[in-house]
């Protein structure tokens, strides 16, 4: 049996942790990076194979920053016969540049304070969100072969459009180091003037601000790609902070208790990770061989709530048409074949036993 090979551009925290984890589960990792002692001290560590590009490798992760990731990817793509994705924490740009079947973009949601090779760790994306967010585009083989690899490596694939994983992000990831930035700031001036302070930060502080802790050189890229909707999130909690601040000025103690209860309950209802599901069905939905089917139906799920414990992409004996197979929770399977039969798609539901 031959090994899984593997490309990894940019051996930062994220491609170092990829190229560790990849390793680990048995694939040969050839790396590079813009400096050649990150790319020899990855050879040290164990955590690649070769250094350079294989222009023979199943898949070329691109792990660069954000402003470089599309001339990464075209290159890639122009030096490998492979699929390509990439890791960049914004989408929109990087989807609209790439025509390419053989690449679709992703994300994982997954990170640490520490900065490169230093912080590479192979269990980093275990249990971890990967959005993948292919263009119309992206080939179903494509999509399918790189949501198994990232099953693989230990992730939940969730699929979104790439405009609305920059709207979600902005408010989930980009606003709360923004945020946390700001509350650092405000703290660091008053230690100026009461030394203290910084020692009563204690607690939830030290939990609300703890992504402050990261390192602040992707956040300028990762700012100019994502601009309209970080502004758009710095717009709703200014105008949240300004209702906040006009309920506490004029003491309305009922409005400040709703709000905090509200808060409370919103956080208690924030899902965990997605367990092993043991009540499932199994779903054949025929789709047109042709490319975006498949990514739709999984865009539905993820709309929908649908957790999918499995999944293939078959071939019917017609030739021209292709069968998605996805095992599903049962509590799902009524909800999820309404969206599907919506949209046209004549899925069939059995229960396995």
């Amino acid at each position: 049996m031959n090994q899984r090979r593997a490309n990894v551009f940019g051996l930062g925290l994220i491609g170092g942790s990829l190229a560790a984890a990849l390793t680990a589960r048995g694939w040969t990792v050839t790396g590079t990076d813009q400096d050649p002692k990150i790319e020899h001290e990855a050879m040290s560590l164990g955590l690649i194979a070769h250094m350079g590009i294989d222009h023979d490798a199943e898949i070329t992760f691109v792990a660069t920053p954000v402003s470089s990731v599309v001339e990464q990817v075209k290159r890639a793509l122009a030096s490998t016969a492979g699929l390509v994705t990439d890791v960049g924490g914004v989408k929109a740009n990087i989807v609209g540049e790439i025509d390419d079947q053989r690449f679709v973009a992703g994300h994982p949601m997954a990170g640490s304070e520490l900065v490169g090779l230093a912080g590479a760790d192979e269990s980093l994306f275990e249990g971890a969100v990967w959005v993948l967010t292919p263009s119309a585009l992206t080939s179903d083989e494509t999509f399918a072969k790189v949501a198994q690899i990232v099953t693989e490596l230990g992730a939940e694939f969730v699929v979104l459009t790439a405009e609305r994983h920059d709207q979600l992000v902005a408010i989930v990831s980009h606003l709360p180091h923004l945020t946390a930035a700001t509350l650092m700031s405000l703290a660091g001036q008053s230690a100026e003037e009461h030394v203290a302070v910084l020692r009563l930060a204690a607690g939830g502080f030290r939990d609300m601000t703890r992504v402050a802790s990261g390192h602040p050189g992707i956040w300028i890229d990762v700012c100019k790609e994502n601009k309209h909707a970080i502004i758009s999130a710095l717009d709703g909690m200014i105008d949240g902070l300004q209702s906040m601040r006009h309920i506490i000025s004029e003491e309305q103690s009922e409005k400040l208790f709703e709000r905090l209860q509200a808060a409370r309950v919103a956080r208690a209802n924030l899902p965990g990770r997605v367990g092993a599901l043991l009540d499932v069905v199994e779903v054949r939905v025929p789709i047109p061989d042709r490319a975006g089917a498949a990514a739709e139906i999984f865009s539905l799920a993820a709309e929908l709530g649908v957790n999918t414990a499995n999944f293939e992409v078959a071939h019917s004996v017609e030739g021209d048409r292709g069968i998605l197979v996805l095992v599903i929770d049962q509590a799902s399977q009524d909800v999820f074949k309404g969206g599907l039969i919506a949209r046209g798609f004549r899925p069939s539901i059995q229960r396995l036993s």
